[in-house]
């Protein structure tokens, strides 16, 4: 279980490595194994989100305005305010949903930083969103382990489905922020 709390929290910190896949294959795992030890996984899984987000948080909250203005899309302060408001008041549930959403966990962290968001608050709210992120992902590796007699097959098809899901959610990202009509040409 060492292994997977590294390459969480590994890939908490530098954001392209999936994490979500890890987890999800390692309990597809588990479950062939010893179906109690996708507890462990869980608990792997929220440790090395958890320590990997603060670490992400530290660096952010280091930089947070000079990376901020670098951003494409905070270059405008009302932007920056509206996310750094809703990380205010929905702390636990905009730390979640950031978690799930490809690419939305490191600007969720940095207008928490640069909003001011304590890092005793920070770390308290991280606690459930790293739990919850990494249940899910278990869930989605015992359900492989469910479907497929094989532990091979259900942790390729665990890291497929999340790979997939990743990809497909962040298509639909990029589509609601691509302009609606290209711009005229001169």
């Amino acid at each position: 279980m060492a292994w997977l709390i590294l390459v969480v929290m590994f890939g908490s910190v530098v954001p392209v490595v999936p994490t979500g896949a890890a987890v999800s294959g390692a309990a597809a795992l588990a479950a062939h194994q010893h179906p109690l030890t996708v507890v462990l996984v869980v608990a792997a899984g929220a440790l090395g989100a958890y320590v990997g987000d603060l670490v992400t948080y530290l660096v952010l909250g280091w930089g947070g305005e000079r990376i901020a203005r670098r951003l494409r899309w905070l270059r405008e302060p009302e932007r920056l305010d509206r996310v750094s408001a809703r990380v205010r008041e929905g702390r636990v549930s905009m730390l979640l949903v950031s978690r799930l959403i490809p690419g939305g966990r490191v600007p969720v962290l940095l207008a928490g930083a640069v909003a001011g968001l304590t890092w005793r608050r920070f770390a308290a709210a991280n606690a459930p969103a790293s739990l919850s992120w990494a249940a899910l992902y278990a869930a989605i590796g015992v359900l492989g382990r469910a479907i497929f007699p094989e532990p091979w097959q259900s942790v390729v098809a665990a890291i497929l489905l999340v790979v997939l899901v990743t990809q497909g959610l962040s298509w639909v990202s990029r589509r609601r922020t691509a302009p609606a009509h290209p711009p005229a040409r001169p």
